[in-house]
């Protein structure tokens, strides 16, 4: 017992000295996009001498594309989270509950998708979407990425434990195989699908490699290409990267803020209530 007294406030300590750690980063990144080019190379300091929002009016000022770019960020990022949430857990359902041939080698397939890294299939996704005539376009980034193996898996376990007596009377009152998904299984899995949510609008949201491989013209960089441009060969406008990236942050803030209470749940992989 006195162990255990003694082992939570060391836990605790811990927790929030490595929480502090983390946190001063992103706080002095916020505080720098207040302050100038020349009080932010000049030396290390927190708070800002003089605060400013010149930088955020520089960003729409002085950067016309800004705003096509976060256009770009929100719609590739909206189509991704869509089409994933609708496709996985399609394919998730199916491997879990329904019987088909080839079931097993399937599962199998996306477990050994799950091992391969991702920088293996750039260059070959690459080609394809050369062959494709989809490069510099929003489907050669959305497409080849509306499912995703981990998130199908990830599924596929949830519904493993999904009560079958929902099914089972959705069916005696007459709903098909897809009505019973749709109308019964889908609005019951919100833990699930916040987490999935979750997960995929931040990996879309801040994924700089594919669009850098993808895209080229300006007009459909999205906003992680779009920070790039404002490092020079000899000079980086820091003021104003640090300014665009407070602002790229918000939505990432204000997702996880709403979907809260479903991802906690979602990781835990429990179904019914």
């Amino acid at each position: 017992m006195k162990k255990r007294l003694f082992s939570k406030p060391f836990i605790y300590t811990i927790l929030i000295l490595y929480a502090v750690i983390t946190f001063i980063p992103f706080l002095w990144a916020i505080l720098s996009s207040f302050k100038s080019l020349e009080e932010i190379v000049s030396g290390i300091t927190f708070l800002p001498e003089t605060f400013t929002f010149d930088n955020y009016i520089q960003i729409f000022s002085q950067e016309p594309l800004f705003l096509r770019w976060m256009f770009n960020s929100i719609f590739i990022t909206a189509c991704m989270v869509f089409l994933n949430i609708i496709f996985n857990s399609m394919a998730g359902y199916a491997l879990a509950r329904i019987k088909f041939a080839g079931r097993k080698f399937w599962f199998f397939l996306i477990l050994v998708v799950l091992m391969i890294p991702f920088q293996v299939t750039l260059i070959p996704s690459y080609l394809i979407l050369k062959m494709f005539g989809w490069l510099n376009t929003y489907q050669g980034l959305i497409i080849p990425g509306m499912v995703n193996a981990t998130f199908i898996f990830m599924m596929r376990q949830f519904f493993l434990n999904f009560p079958k007596e929902l099914e089972e009377a959705a069916q005696m009152d007459g709903l098909s195989r897809i009505g019973t998904f749709f109308k019964i299984v889908m609005p019951l899995a919100k833990p699930a699908l916040a987490a999935q949510a979750v997960f995929i609008f931040m990996s879309s949201w801040n994924d700089f490699m594919r669009p850098l491989i993808i895209m080229s013209d300006e007009e459909m960089f999205t906003l992680t290409l779009g920070l790039n441009t404002f490092k020079g060969q000899y000079i980086s406008f820091w003021n104003l990267i640090m300014a665009a990236s407070t602002l790229m942050t918000i939505p990432s803030l204000l997702i996880y803020a709403f979907f809260n209470r479903y991802f906690i749940k979602g990781v835990t992989f429990t179904g019914g209530k």
